[in-house]
């Protein structure tokens, strides 16, 4: 942790390394300016019998051609990968769809022995539907059209997986989701399905995101999850931290009352939130940013950063143009509690939303920590 009065020389000299090393593993832009309270991570040795977890990054981009900074970030990350999923096929209401262009990342994957996966979500118009989910759970035609086309397009990239991201279903369809998933297991034989689940505490939580999610149910038919554990603080809500460990373990503990540890991935923001303050309902969104991108501001404002011991997350206030803003994020102390709560829990590894956001520090400690699977 940097202190007042510390230089990388004298935080590398105390340690027995060198500057440069801590420089290039932390990719700090200006090795001559630190943060008080920023965390660094010191070069060591991984065990040779550290455990073996599945690793999974969603890539995200909202443009026709793949931004170069997304494929530069998922080639950083692939090494420390077992799963690359590029999001997403929106499903339309014939059971078809949408087009993807996944650029250079079969090429990258294939590089690093990743294994790429087909997701297929109810997006429509820039938000999930519950009716088109109501659609493609219920009419027999649409149904098997979205085997159909997904199984194709799997061939099509190389894959054998298909991951389903259908959120905000009707809790009317919670039966007829269970449904669809054992009809895509059946129709796609040999093929690996998974899914990406809302955070729940209780079988009966009330709410849209979660009703219609039987995670026992579920969990026996698909051959993984992925438990969203992130967004309680969230770019409309107030600040606070993305995911705070409490409520993480709390879910998780849950899970795997209803699911198989080793059927379980927990879920990991790669990025935090700049909000302006003072916080009211009906203000504009926060702002995301990734860890490098919230250094550079706290080095920018010369703030220091603090840590919540209770969420175990970093965070910070800065001035700018007359208005206060509240910047929490993820660092070195916050991903290291997560890989802790990861191996203490035995689950089966951890998945990443998402590609864009830089944050070397993870996979360095990922490495430190773990061995990922490969295919």
């Amino acid at each position: 942790m940097v202190k007042s009065g510390d230089s990388l020389y004298s935080i590398a000299k105390h340690f027995g390394t060198n500057a440069a090393t801590i420089a290039s593993i932390n990719e700090l832009p200006d090795p001559d300016v630190l943060v008080i309270g920023q965390a660094l991570v010191l070069p060591s040795t991984p065990s040779p019998d550290r455990p073996i977890i599945d690793t999974n990054l969603y890539v995200e981009w909202y443009t026709e051609i793949p931004s170069q900074h997304v494929i530069d970030q998922v080639e950083k990350a692939a090494p420390g990968l077992t799963y690359l999923m590029p999001f997403a096929y929106e499903v339309l209401r014939d059971g078809s769809l949408t087009a993807m262009n996944w650029g250079k990342l079969s090429d990258v994957a294939k590089k690093h022995q990743v294994e790429t996966a087909i997701v297929i979500t109810n997006i429509e118009n820039g938000a999930f539907s519950d009716t088109l989910a109501h659609t493609i759970f219920t009419d027999e035609q649409v149904k098997q059209n979205v085997y159909k086309q997904a199984v194709a397009q799997a061939n099509a990239r190389g894959t054998t997986h298909i991951h389903t991201d259908f959120e905000y279903i009707a809790k009317e369809d919670r039966e007829n989701y269970v449904a669809f998933l054992k009809g895509l297991k059946e129709f796609a034989k040999g093929f690996m399905i998974s899914s990406s689940l809302a955070p729940k505490t209780g079988a009966n939580l009330k709410g849209k995101w979660y009703e219609a999610i039987d995670y026992k149910a579920i969990g026996e038919v698909v051959d993984f999850v992925v438990i969203m554990t992130y967004e309680w603080g969230y770019s409309g809500g107030p600040p606070m931290a993305v995911s705070p460990i409490g409520p993480v373990r709390k879910v998780l503990e849950y899970a795997k009352t209803e699911i198989e540890s080793k059927k379980i991935m927990m879920g990991q923001n790669l990025y935090g939130y700049d909000w302006t303050l003072p916080y009211k309902p009906g203000n504009p969104f926060a702002k995301a940013v990734s860890p490098q991108q919230a250094l550079k501001i706290a080095k920018e404002r010369n703030v220091a950063i603090e840590y919540d011991q209770i969420a175990q997350a970093p965070f910070f206030h800065y001035w700018k143009d007359g208005k206060e803003h509240e910047v929490w994020f993820e660092d070195a102390r916050s991903i290291q509690a997560k890989f802790k709560l990861l191996k203490e829990l035995k689950l089966l590894g951890i998945s990443y939303w998402h590609s864009g956001f830089d944050f070397p520090q993870n996979w360095y400690l990922l490495n430190e920590m773990f061995r990922v699977k490969k295919k």
